[in-house]
């Protein structure tokens, strides 16, 4: 089994293709964004965990909200709100494969949603960010 520390070094330096049957955090529990409201993600402001009473589905995954409004606005527009690569880290995605991620590192970018492994991996994928972005879109549908 691959730890934390492995799947790190080959998200920040590897070059070997790898892809990760465990998926991302949310894989064996379809909790997506490890429970953080999507829609606050858009507020300006530091994301909230969602609660229980507030849920939608959307591809297969569970996502939670703060409120009834958020949830509306959610199912309104899951596309808008919805995490790219289906929450999985846009860097790894970005090299050829997928990882989970920490929800808490993550960037909006032109209205999108993009999550990253980790803090240090966000570092890495900040420093070229339209770049990483192009090449994720190019190996999204192989990977999907």
């Amino acid at each position: 089994m691959i730890n934390r520390r492995q799947i790190l070094g080959l998200v920040a330096g590897s070059a070997a293709t790898l892809v990760i049957s465990a998926g991302p955090s949310f894989a064996k529990d379809p909790l997506a964004l490890t429970g953080y409201d999507p829609v606050s993600y858009f507020s300006g402001r530091a994301p909230v965990k969602g609660i229980s009473d507030f849920t939608a589905n959307h591809r297969g995954l569970t996502y939670r909200f703060v409120s009834a409004q958020n949830r509306e606005t959610f199912t309104a527009n899951p596309k808008k709100y919805a995490p790219q690569y289906d929450g999985y880290c846009a860097y790894g995605v970005s090299r050829g494969y997928k990882v989970g991620v920490d929800p808490l590192a993550y960037k909006v970018v032109e209205g999108k949603l993009y999550v990253n492994y980790s803090r240090s991996v966000q570092r890495t994928w900040s420093r070229d960010i339209p770049g990483y972005i192009a090449k994720a879109e190019e190996n999204w549908p192989s990977l999907n």
